[in-house]
Parts: structure tokens; sequence; C-alpha cells
């Protein structure tokens, strides 16, 4: 039921002092190796000696996604590079990434926390886990892997992608686990059905997932489609990667494990902690983070803390699953879409409008971006053949900037609604 029972049922007393402890040391670390949080605290004459309480943590400076990109690659990582023994990187806007750096113990503290996400979620050393989550770069794969190979269990590291194989060696090898997005585990239970598998004869009990946007009714079609009990996991790279928080088999929110990680959920707006149990975003500070500790980051995710004790025993906090964002990123087949990096490429392309819309919905469980997009009324009218050679550069450059596909479809000029304020340029119609 537990994996580290000792912390994970820890006294609520002893695990605010744990974490002040932790704090404490994260801050002198991160002011005497990061030139950037130290000129930021010297900013606001914060002295990492004056926090002497977890409330203390509100006069620090937040950290965002752009000051990642501002110090691309290795400008906030807190040891030497030959102290670190991975690195993965996002996604990012015009091409640049945020990079994560991992030392030999926060590799081992990734293990121990995602394999605290697994058994919590019913896996154990018996299991045959089968992770279809992409592998590279992205922190998915790999730290879920890392999780389920600390509890014991056989993992089958298959990636994404080729969805007849994937259920061929769900077969073959008796998978028990499955790990992978909520819109993809539905394409294999579609598939399952068109292949016309038996779902009962397959060995499957549990599933993991994570990386985009799911809800209730997603969870529920999913269980009795795949006969599983399905439960939500949370990360995100510049954190960690998966392991910062998980359901328990109970499924009412995600417990965060804060004897690793601090949380806050403020008004996104004003800066100012909202009122217990109400919906804001949610901002993290690293507590054991060596290579890559972050000081107050704006996740940008949109949850609410839940207040009542968990009926499984654990006394570590519970988030409830992401609601949204205060941004304007998306998050399509586990990747993090920003429209400023469909704008950019767009106002690349000769013959092609400053008018747009980004249209998301979610088709056959797999969710799809079409972008519209306004061109020149001689492309428009002109030989197919040309208004085709557009589209295929468009969707080329997309493709690239983004890593997923894209659909482009050009539309006449004046076509798409102006607006007199922000312009409304996403339409998402997914039912999250």
């Amino acid at each position: 039921m537990y994996w580290e029972p000792e912390r994970e049922c820890m006294n609520r007393d002893e695990l605010e002092q744990f974490q002040l402890e932790r704090l404490e040391s994260t801050l002198n670390r991160v002011y005497m190796n990061v030139p950037f949080y130290r000129r930021k605290f010297d900013e606001l004459g914060v002295d990492p000696e004056s926090i002497r309480s977890l409330e203390d943590i509100r006069r620090l400076p937040f950290t965002v996604k752009n000051d990642l990109r501002d110090n691309y690659p290795y400008g906030l990582f807190a040891v030497p590079l030959r102290e670190v023994v991975r690195v993965h990187a996002s996604s990012g806007t015009t091409g640049m990434s945020t990079v994560v750096g991992y030392t030999k113990n926060d590799i081992k503290t990734w293990s121990n926390l995602t394999a605290r996400v697994l058994t919590a979620a019913g896996v154990t050393k018996d299991d045959v886990v089968q992770i279809s989550f992409g592998y590279g770069l992205f922190t998915g794969g790999f730290g879920l892997h890392y999780g389920a190979e600390r509890i014991g269990a056989s993992v089958i590291p298959i990636s994404s992608g080729n969805t007849k194989r994937q259920i061929k060696i769900m077969q073959d090898f008796k998978t028990t686990a499955l790990i992978c997005t909520p819109s993809y585990a539905l394409l294999m239970a579609d598939t399952l059905f068109e292949m016309g598998v038996n779902i009962n004869s397959l060995s499957l009990r549990y599933g993991l997932f994570g990386a985009e946007p799911w809800s209730e009714g997603m969870r529920t079609e999913i269980q009795e489609k795949l006969k599983i009990v399905a439960t939500d996991n949370y990360g995100l790279s510049e954190i960690m990667g998966p392991g910062v928080a998980g359901e328990c088999m109970e499924r009412n929110g995600l417990h965060i494990n804060e004897d690793h990680f601090f949380v806050e959920v403020i008004n996104p707006e004003t800066l100012e902690p909202v009122a217990p149990g109400e919906t804001g975003e949610l901002v993290i500070t690293t507590l054991t983070k060596e290579a890559f500790p972050m000081i107050r980051y704006r996740t940008r995710d949109l949850t609410r803390l839940l207040p009542d004790p968990c009926p499984c025993g654990r006394t570590l906090r519970r988030m409830h699953r992401v609601l949204g964002r205060s941004d304007d990123m998306l998050i399509v087949k586990g990747v993090n879409v920003f429209p400023s990096q469909i704008e950019s490429v767009l106002f690349e392309v000769e013959g092609t409008e400053p008018h747009y819309q980004i249209v998301v919905d979610r088709k056959g469980h797999l969710d799809e971006i079409t972008v519209l997009i306004e061109v020149s009324e001689e492309i428009f009218f002109d030989e197919m053949k040309k208004q085709k050679q557009v589209v295929d550069l468009i969707k080329r450059r997309l493709q690239s900037e983004l890593g997923i596909g894209v659909e482009v479809k050009p539309v006449e000029k004046k076509t798409l609604e102006r607006f007199e304020g922000k312009a409304q340029r996403v339409l998402d119609q997914r039912k999250l």
C-alpha cells in the first residue's frame, strides 16, 4: 500500500519542520551556486538566513519559464556539469527548450518518488508494466521506468506509437499495468475492439495516466473499456518529471510528495495566496533537487488543495486534478504548445495574413490541432497546386517547431472573426 510509509504518513508538524530544514538548505545552496538566484535575492534584499518559517517563502521571488529560457542551457544548474548524470529538455517557444539536469542522488530520488506513485496506484513487484510514453528528452517515460524498476516490477519500455504492436506485446507479455496518456489508452481500447480482441483475455489490471488533461468521464470510459483501475499522476519537467503527485486507490485527489516539494496556490493576477480550498495557480519549490533546484516555480497549472484527510492514511496533502492553465499554453498529445509558437511560423510564410485561429478537438480519443489561416486572394483562388504547396510548407514548419503533426486549413480573407479586445486565437473544443 505504501512505498515509504515513514514519509507518506508523517505527522503534519514533523513534516512541516522537515520541509523547513530542507528549504533552508536549498536556499543557501542556490544563493551560493546559482548567480540568477543570488541576483534575484539581492534585488529583493532577501538573505537566505532570514527565512525562518515556511510562511517566509512569500518573500522570495517567483521563477517563470522564461527564466529557464534566458539561462539556456546550464545557467540555472547548481552543481558543476561533471556532477550531472542526466540531461532532459522540454519543448519551448521558437525552438528554445527548457533544459533540466539530474545528479546521481536526483535520479535516486526520482526513482523513489515515482515508485511511490506506482505503489499508491496498485502496482507491485509482481506486475508487468508497459510504458507507452515516449522516451528521449521527454521525462515521462524514463521517470516512471525508474520507479517501476525500483519496485521490482518487470518493465516493457515499448515507448509510444504502433498501436497494434502495442496490443500484441500486451497479449504476449501478459502486461498488467499500462502507462501512457489517457487519450492513447482510449485509442488502444478502440483498436482492441477493431482487432476483435476480447478484453477479458488480457492480464491488464491498472492504468497510470498523465501528461495531458482528462476528465472523470474519460476515466470512467477508460476503466469500462479496458477493465482496469485508472489513476491520475502529475509532474512537470522543470520540477522533476513524473513523481510530483499521484492518486492512491481512493482516486479522490493526487497526493503531493511534500517532503520533496513545497506547494503554494496563488491568485495568478494578484500573486497572493488564495483561501484554503480555492482554485488558483500551483507554485512549487523543490526541497531536495541538487542539480536543478527551483524556487517558487509558477507552473501555470490551475488546481486547488483538498482539505479533508484521505482514507488511505497518507498525510501528504492532495491536489485536485489540474483544471486548466493560467496562461495560453495547450497540452496536446502530452506536448506543450503555445499559440505564439504557431504564430511565429505563420508570420514567416509569404502569402498568409495576420489572422488565424487554432482549433483543438478530440477525435477518436486523440487530440488534434487544426490551424485556420487566412491567405491572400491570389493563393486562395489560384490553382490547387499552389495552395497545397503553401499548406504543406506550413505543416512541415509547424511539425518541426512543435514536435507534433498539425492540420492546416486555408480560408478566404476576412473569414475569421475580428475582436476589438484581445483576440480569441484558440478554440478548445475538447470536453476536458
